[in-house]
């Protein structure tokens, strides 16, 4: 009880935070609210800055260094781990196979406009993602004999319902930034909130299945399980109240200045989310980056990233799509995504993990025990 008391006390001033403050910061500065609670949310009636190569190339340059910093010690690992180093190969399942045949049914659906489908032709996205997410735990099961799914049922279904509120808090923040809008398809309200909630139910699902498939390679434990640690990472009694008052005050200023600060819409949740926790001593994602194992952070935000990539390109091409409007940075598209874009999915993989924390904590009898402690 001690513990789904602290998580609580941890989410709800968490919730108020990402849905009180932007809509202050809007009222402060005496813009109309009306058009920020339309629901369905018109998420275009905002204009955003145009390109600029100076903003460009200081986002680009702090990527790389993200990126090459992680990447290169990747390869180097994968290059220097000998062949056959891992788990024995099992065979694929049988429902991998299924799993696999849905995915290649369920895209040619997506990407055609059949006359028969069309009644169907804007819901291509659930489907395809069921599948995604059976076929990554099949392939855990062929890697290590064991899934999210067939070792944890419990706690894989709860991922469902967890990621449909958790990603309505994403759609909520874009309201004040504007910077991914839906074309297609027009719904009513009742009927995008169910059309809408399905599909954002696959998310946490999919990433974090990817996420098991990852750890299961010895290249990447062997390339993050001994990294330097990170001082900062050990929180300073001071450090968690700074990373609160610039979070809050971020979020109460992305309706004001959505153009410069669009990109806490995926920082400030995990920030307020790490000081919240660190200030009750408790665990959070960045915590393992103040010890040497860094595999579970690292392979959260690989997870999210090679799912962005599946999300971006089954989008590309579907009835029921997305676009984006990025300020200062949207040239160089890899699909509708421009290629500055994808950073966002790095900080959004470690808040996939906290979620994955707070459902582990909940549902600890569901965690094999050799995970436990």
């Amino acid at each position: 009880m001690s513990r789904r008391k602290d998580l609580l006390l941890t989410f709800v001033p968490l919730a108020a935070m990402l849905t009180g403050l932007p809509p202050l910061g809007v009222w402060l500065a005496g813009k109309p609210m009306a058009p920020y609670f339309a629901f369905p949310p018109q998420t275009r009636f905002q204009p955003q800055a145009p390109f600029s190569w100076t903003a460009f190339c200081l986002y680009a340059a702090l990527i790389v260094l993200v990126i090459l910093t992680l990447g290169l010690r990747a390869v180097q690992s994968y290059r220097r781990t000998p062949a056959g180093v891992g788990p024995r190969i099992r065979p694929l399942p049988s429902w991998g196979w299924a799993a696999a045949a849905a995915i290649a049914l369920a895209w040619v659906l997506a990407w055609t406009r059949l006359a028969w489908f069309s009644a169907f032709q804007p819901h291509t996205f659930t489907p395809l993602w069921l599948a995604y997410i059976v076929m990554v735990n099949a392939l855990c099961c062929r890697r290590t004999g064991r899934s999210l799914l067939t070792q944890r049922p419990y706690f894989f279904f709860s991922l469902f319902p967890a990621s449909a509120l958790f990603w309505w808090f994403f759609e909520y923040l874009n309201r004040f930034v504007q910077n991914w809008y839906y074309t297609g398809a027009s719904f009513g309200p009742w009927e995008y909130f169910w059309y809408a909630t399905l599909p954002f139910a696959t998310v946490l699902p999919a990433v974090l299945s990817t996420q098991e498939l990852i750890r299961s390679f010895a290249w990447f434990q062997r390339a993050f399980g001994r990294m330097r640690p990170i001082g900062a990472a050990g929180c300073r009694p001071a450090l968690p109240l700074v990373l609160l008052a610039f979070s809050a005050a971020g979020l109460a200023a992305i309706g004001v200045w959505p153009s410069y600060l669009y990109s806490l819409v995926w920082v400030a949740p995990l920030l307020i989310w790490v000081a919240l926790r660190s200030l009750r001593r408790a665990s959070h994602p960045l915590q393992h980056l103040a010890g040497t194992d860094w595999t579970r952070p690292a392979s959260a935000m690989l997870a999210a990233l090679i799912c962005g990539f599946f999300w971006e390109m089954w989008n590309i091409f579907s009835l029921a799509r997305w676009g984006y409007s990025i300020p200062f940075v949207h040239r160089f598209e890899l699909f509708a995504m421009p290629l500055l874009g994808y950073a966002g999915y790095l900080p959004f993989g470690l808040e996939c993990a906290a979620v994955r924390d707070v459902l582990e904590d909940l549902l600890p009898s569901d965690r094999p025990r050799s995970e436990k402690g």
